[in-house]
């Protein structure tokens, strides 16, 4: 238990960006986890004043009967979920990666299996408290101050730091019961996937493309008892099995959890890390993301001498156009697997502009997450022909990787007008980065 108040925490952290505001010097937050942001290479993103939020990971409150959690940005979904199972709870969405942090899941509008009826993990948040760009401390709730409230979250911290959040839990009970069904065409497992999310007879739907002709749609339900366990945090792989089983149970923790060990596939670009003999001598040197994510640290210098890194992102297509970009991945990609989750959107983000709004609208969003494609052409850059065809479809792209828009573009996606009203509004003298100058263009 820290020893310091939440308040105290607060208040260092709000004499920081005053002291960096009073300056005129631009600010980047120090979390101190491992940061979720893809490396880059010369990457300008952290060339600002630091501020430290590290203090800032603890959870504060639950409170049962309301079913809400009250905590500092930087707690884990590993160690949120760890706590609120005590309670028969959960968070609305978690996000699949152990170390992946709350107010991340804010900044990034994280999604997962349980996103086809709730929407993101951002959807769940009933309070914000921030610090400002000018330092002060203030508490936003979409009642009273719904625009603010709203342009938070997908912000990536160009508006204000998060400094504590209250949100809403679930009940869960203690297993998972997964089934998998797999399908031979995109046809039938598109229209699989529409009616169980229509049906709302699961707790969990997503699906992993193992290729053009296998299709799996993972299907799971909380149970009070299982008849075994399956345990995918050392030497069994995950995604394997959802190719191979028709049926599994796990722990919930470990069904949140269950990509983590390999962080999807990533442990795959080095073959020897799927290898049991391997993973049984250095699994717990190598394996889980925050291993892998603090090894792609380490060896970011290298990335200087690549000119593109791997292709690891999300892009969200409407489901009308699920089909047709599913088919083109296929043919100009053809990497595999491919990782698939309906999304459905509460309520039109107003951070998005009005048209990119209209492209997205569609009873569902699917996310495809490709994760560890190489992007070695020289006759052909993936990612910026993955954006491209992801906005000519009517989608999105997340930000944390590398981004190809000019200025027009990218304000063509995002709204400048209802941005800048906030930015005036939170951080009138730019303490924080503005968010093209952030993300726009990463060559």
């Amino acid at each position: 238990m820290s020893r310091i108040s939440h308040e105290d925490k607060v208040r260092r952290v709000a004499g920081a960006v005053a002291e960096a505001a009073r300056a005129g010097r631009q600010i980047h937050p120090v979390k101190g986890n491992v940061s979720h942001m893809v490396p880059l290479p010369d990457d300008p993103r952290s060339r600002t004043w630091p501020v430290d939020l590290s203090e800032l990971d603890e959870i504060l409150s639950i409170d049962i009967d309301a079913r809400t959690c009250t905590a500092e940005p930087g707690v884990t979904f590993g160690r949120l979920v760890d706590r609120t199972l005590q309670h028969g709870l959960i968070p609305t969405v978690v996000p699949e990666l152990d170390g992946i942090t709350i107010g991340g899941a804010v900044a990034g509008c994280s999604v997962e299996s349980m996103s086809y009826k709730v929407g993101g993990f951002h959807d769940s948040a009933l309070e914000y408290e921030i610090i400002d760009g000018t330092g002060a401390v203030r508490t936003l709730a979409p009642d009273r101050d719904g625009h603010l409230f709203d342009m938070v979250h997908g912000s990536y911290g160009t508006l204000a730091l998060l400094t504590r959040l209250t949100f809403r839990l679930v009940p869960a009970k203690p297993f998972v019961h997964m089934t998998y069904r797999t399908l031979a065409t995109l046809e039938a497992f598109t229209a699989e996937m529409t009616a169980r999310c229509r049906a709302d007879d699961f707790d969990f739907v997503d699906g992993i493309i193992h290729g053009p002709d296998r299709f799996v749609l993972c299907l799971g339900r909380f149970v009070d008892e299982a008849p075994y366990v399956s345990d995918y945090t050392w030497l069994n792989i995950y995604y394997h099995s959802t190719r191979e089983r028709t049926e599994d149970y796990l722990k919930t923790r470990d069904y949140c959890f269950r990509y983590d060990t390999e962080c999807h596939w990533l442990t795959r670009t080095f073959p020897p890390m799927e290898w049991k003999p391997v993973r049984f001598l250095i699994g717990k040197w190598i394996l889980g993301s925050t291993n892998v994510l603090k090894n792609a640290r380490r060896l970011q210098p290298l990335f200087g001498l690549k000119r593109r890194p791997d292709l690891v992102l999300d892009v969200f297509i409407p489901l009308r156009n699920f089909q047709t970009f599913t088919r083109w991945y296929a043919d100009e990609f053809d990497f595999w697997p491919l990782w698939v989750v309906p999304y459905r959107m509460p309520k039109p983000y107003p951070w998005l502009s009005d048209a990119a709004q209209k492209g997205i609208e569609d009873e569902y969003s699917i996310d495809c997450a490709v994760y560890g494609k190489p992007d070695t052409d020289p006759n052909r850059h993936l990612s910026e022909m993955l954006q491209h065809k992801t906005h000519e479809l009517g989608g999105m792209k997340t930000l944390i990787s590398r981004n190809h828009y000019s200025e027009d573009e990218f304000w063509a996606v995002y709204s400048r007008d209802r941005y800048g009203s906030a930015k005036a509004d939170l951080d009138p003298g730019g303490a924080f980065p503005e968010l093209y100058a952030k993300f726009g263009r990463v060559e």
